[in-house]
């Protein structure tokens, strides 16, 4: 009997040495430009025009075909511009509009199904950024998903940090710095300085 436990408590020692040596699984990547398994929440896409929004690297589109699972998915666009689809393969989508990708989608399956019903939707910018610097509520990177003035985009971030230089903000586009008064603008003083923000811009505050 005392053998027995002996043994038990070996093996049950292995046992254990073995599971702590083991290495968790760690998820796999979602690769660029392919597939992957819709959210449990079938949420409508970004509020983005599908005629006038063009599309870039890293966008993340959905694509649902009605009462196909299968051929239904998001897909990260990758850094040429295109997507990989099932069945029909490399799709170019670099700066075509959400529309004129849906047609295409239509037009490529229609070769597999018989007048397929397809959605296309941006659910993910990736393509369109600009950046908050400096002494705001939030800062750091935000997509660029509708137009957006220089006003919206601090106010979005939650307005200025105490002693924080409302009269001079700065906004680097390129080599070009161009300056936005906020007090002014509140006041409604020359209100042509609240420029939409650019892809890219960064908006810095003293």
């Amino acid at each position: 009997m005392a053998k027995g436990f002996a043994k038990f408590f070996i093996l049950a020692g292995f046992m254990l040495v073995a599971a702590a040596q083991e290495k968790p699984k760690q998820a796999e990547a979602v690769k660029p430009g392919a597939a992957v398994e819709l959210p449990p929440s079938d949420s409508p896409g970004l509020p983005v025009d599908p005629k006038a929004y063009k599309l870039g690297a890293e966008d993340v589109i959905a694509i649902r075909v009605w009462r196909d699972v299968e051929l239904t998915g998001q897909y990260v666009v990758r850094p040429d511009g295109k997507i990989t689809l099932p069945l029909a393969g490399e799709l170019d989508v670099q700066d075509k509009t959400l529309g004129e990708v849906q047609n295409k989608v239509i037009e490529l399956y229609s070769k597999f199904i018989n007048r397929p019903e397809i959605s296309v939707s941006l659910t993910r910018v990736g393509s369109k950024k600009y950046y908050l610097v400096g002494k705001l509520m939030r800062t750091g990177m935000f997509p660029l998903v509708v137009p957006t003035t220089v006003l919206e985009a601090i106010n979005g971030a939650g307005g200025f940090q105490e002693y924080a230089n409302q009269k001079k903000v700065t906004i680097l586009r390129g080599d070009k710095r161009i300056y936005f008064n906020y007090r002014d603008v509140m006041r409604g003083k020359n209100t042509q300085q609240n420029i939409q923000v650019e892809n890219g811009d960064h908006i810095v505050v003293d």
